[in-house]
């Protein structure tokens, strides 16, 4: 069986997301979490908000990298947004990270109040699904 991102009947159709992720048994599923626009150093790597969303994505990346996974591989993305951050500018700059041939991921999206790291305005979390050999 292969992992299934779908959008049914009845749901509107985005070439952005999908609604449903069919993980089938066997599969390893991994979770990244919260991701923000950091160095390897922790600091935050700018206050530009595209520039955060870039660095979270690609955080996200070497995390999956680390197991054996890619961004192709993520079925769910949470994107948090601070309230104050310029969102065509954060979404606008990922959206390409996470844009992938055939069905798009599901996505959850919010704008948010705070973050829990001082300065950073977006955080990133993925789920993940890879069919083992």
């Amino acid at each position: 069986m292969d992992i299934t991102l779908l959008s049914p009947p009845g749901l509107v159709t985005s070439p952005a997301f999908s609604h449903v992720a069919v993980v089938p048994p066997g599969a390893t599923t991994i979770h990244v979490g919260g991701q923000n626009g950091v160095d390897e150093s922790g600091a935050i790597v700018s206050t530009d908000a595209g520039e955060q969303a870039l660095r979270a994505v690609r955080n996200a990346a070497t995390a999956l990298e680390a197991v054996g996974a890619a961004l192709d591989d993520v079925i769910h993305w949470t994107v948090l947004i601070h309230q104050d951050a310029d969102l065509r500018a954060a979404y606008g700059a990922v959206a390409g990270e996470l844009a992938r041939d055939g069905a798009p991921p599901l996505v959850t999206a919010a704008v948010v109040v705070a973050l829990g790291v001082p300065g950073a305005v977006i955080e990133i979390s993925a789920v993940a699904a890879v069919l083992r050999d």
